[in-house]
């Protein structure tokens, strides 16, 4: 059964403080791209209201050469505490981009230095500026002076396994004005694969004065809990953990203020919240909506009889009525057996 030592829940329990702001939740929701847009954060902050959420990542470059904001920038006006984050590798572009963030009403600005996608990392951003340190605290100091809001950074434990140096390069973005850090717990060249090393969140937090947020196989409340123990970590960020289950932020964050755990929603609840999902990608974004909707509905597809004949089904939809058609099949037929 989970449980949370006394000591650990009363720091947990309490409010964190990220430079000029308090949050009322340690949980996170991390930024996912093609995923965290303004239809699946209302469904995560349904379950967690006051949890701070993030904004799919944004390319400081496009917002220079756009007149227009892009969309993934558009943030609800009751949707608080919210932060957009960036990334690109110069630092004058990025300040602009955190000055546009922040009138959008983002309440801190995340620089990405993690992402190990090869589009990003060869362009000189995400998780390639683990190898670029004195870039990076550049970027930081920059964007800094920019804003009046904290600015935080996310990022991965080192290139490989031969060049982690995330105990320097963390200290290094303290130094340069971060307000926090978030620590992926595995290197670039894992990707997302293997299992996230949470022993180098602990060294991390040791390190630093600033609050350390660990990330990484958070996959649930039990999960959060053992990487809370065992790192010291302030707080945790719910990334893959999220995906077709918008409730997990909410589920680890009434865990660590009541030390009781919700219980799970059923199978039909999560086909239920399915179909909302996917309306609300129909009404959102029209006909595209509906294609991206697909990956989403697929991993809302496991743990019930019929989930993987689902899952082949709702990756091929192509009109709303589709979708809904065969996800209320599924429902009548979980009700009927």
């Amino acid at each position: 059964m989970v449980s949370l030592a006394s000591s650990l829940q009363k720091k947990l329990s309490t409010p964190l403080k990220i430079g000029s702001i308090e949050l009322n939740s340690r949980v996170f929701q991390s930024p996912l791209s093609g995923v965290t847009d303004l239809v699946f954060r209302r469904l995560v902050r349904r379950y967690a209201p006051i949890s701070m959420m993030y904004t799919e990542m944004v390319s400081a470059t496009e917002i220079h050469h756009l007149k227009q904001l892009p969309k993934i920038m558009e943030i609800d006006s009751q949707e608080h505490p919210i932060s957009i984050q960036l990334f690109d590798c110069r630092p004058d572009f990025m300040a602009e981009a955190a000055m546009k963030a922040v009138a959008q009403g983002a309440k801190t600005v995340d620089i990405n230095m993690g992402c190990p996608v090869n589009k990003i990392t060869k362009k000189g951003g995400g998780s390639s500026l683990l190898r670029q340190p004195e870039i990076a605290q550049n970027i930081v100091k920059t964007v800094v002076k920019a804003v009046d809001v904290p600015v935080t950074v996310k990022t991965r434990i080192g290139w490989n396994d031969d060049e982690i140096n995330i105990l320097d390069f963390a200290k290094k973005m303290e130094d340069a004005g971060a307000a926090m850090l978030t620590l992926h717990a595995r290197t670039r060249a894992q990707g997302y694969n293997g299992t996230a090393r949470w022993e180098w969140i602990k060294k991390v937090k040791e390190v630093l004065s600033i609050p350390v947020i660990a990330n990484g196989d958070i996959f649930s409340v039990d999960a959060a809990i053992r990487c809370l123990e065992e790192t010291g970590a302030d707080g945790v960020m719910c990334s893959r953990g999220t995906l077709g289950y918008p409730f997990l932020v909410g589920e680890i964050d009434y865990f660590l203020k009541t030390g009781t755990l919700l219980t799970p929603p059923t199978s039909l609840q999560r086909l239920e919240c399915a179909k909302e999902h996917l309306q609300g990608l129909w009404d959102y974004k029209g006909q595209r909506g509906i294609y991206q909707s697909r990956k989403h509905l697929t991993w809302y597809c496991k743990g019930f009889a019929g989930a993987s004949v689902l899952r082949d089904q709702v990756s091929n939809i192509n009109s709303l009525e589709e979708g809904y058609h065969l996800i209320d099949q599924a429902i009548a037929s979980l009700v009927n057996s």
